[in-house]
């Protein structure tokens, strides 16, 4: 039977690849304030606001490819029993042939109705626009977990964690609520390495390796030693 690696991956991990759909120190999001698109108060207010912010962070996403961190992770499905829980929302691990990939805070390519079944649809292209609607008329909107809603993976997100013989933190640095507090689940016999540039002591009660470095460099080189057998899980 495989081990079970769980990949906890935030902005740093997509950063390489041009992609900035991640909250500023300046506390703006790509040059907008996150609560005038992306909350529910901000769709209700400026829905075409919000449709074109989302539709720009698109337009940038299918510009961008997979970086080597990306396309490293997928390699370690040859030997392991891997699970992405990402909190980006592009799909960049997917494009890289990763095959199970759970989106905390929803996915950009997707679009979800704003009627009572939620049902969700693929966006073709890159624009969602005002006057697009489900089949059952109601107007769509970005698959967007917004600040204030629930984030409805939350469970199967810990069940996955649970079940780790080894979690890789990389690209983020796990202070956002809820995903902050996923690491806690993770078993006392688990290992854990936490890969970011600007990592220190992170979950240090966990025993974690820190390795400070950019997911494109530190990822392939601990994959590579994983695979190889240098490290045992």
């Amino acid at each position: 039977m495989k081990k079970k690696i769980t990949i906890l991956s935030g902005a740093g991990m997509s950063a390489e690849s041009g992609i900035r759909t991640f909250r500023d120190s300046d506390g703006l999001w790509e040059e907008h304030r996150v609560e005038d698109v992306a909350t529910p108060t901000a769709w209700q207010r400026n829905p075409g606001l919000v449709l074109e912010f989302y539709n720009q962070r698109r337009k940038q996403l299918l510009e961008s490819k997979p970086n080597a961190g990306h396309l490293a992770l997928a390699l370690l499905e040859e030997k392991f029993d891997v699970k992405i829980v990402t909190q980006n929302v592009d799909n960049l691990h997917e494009c890289a042939g990763s095959s199970s990939v759970l989106h905390l805070h929803g996915e950009l390519v997707l679009a979800r109705t704003t009627g009572r079944s939620k049902a969700i649809y693929p966006i073709d292209g890159w624009q969602l626009n005002w006057g697009d609607v489900c089949p059952e008329g109601f107007q769509l909107r970005p698959h967007i977990v917004w600040f204030g809603e629930e984030v409805v993976e939350m469970p199967n997100a810990i069940s996955v964690v649970k079940n780790s013989d080894a979690v890789i933190i990389v690209g983020t640095s796990m202070q956002v609520y809820p995903a902050n507090g996923l690491i806690g689940y993770a078993p006392r016999h688990a290992k854990i390495w936490v890969i970011d540039p600007n990592a220190t002591a992170l979950h240090s009660q966990k025993n974690a390796t820190v390795i400070a470095e950019k997911a494109g460099i530190a990822l392939p080189r601990l994959i590579q030693s994983l695979l190889n057998g240098e490290i045992s899980v």
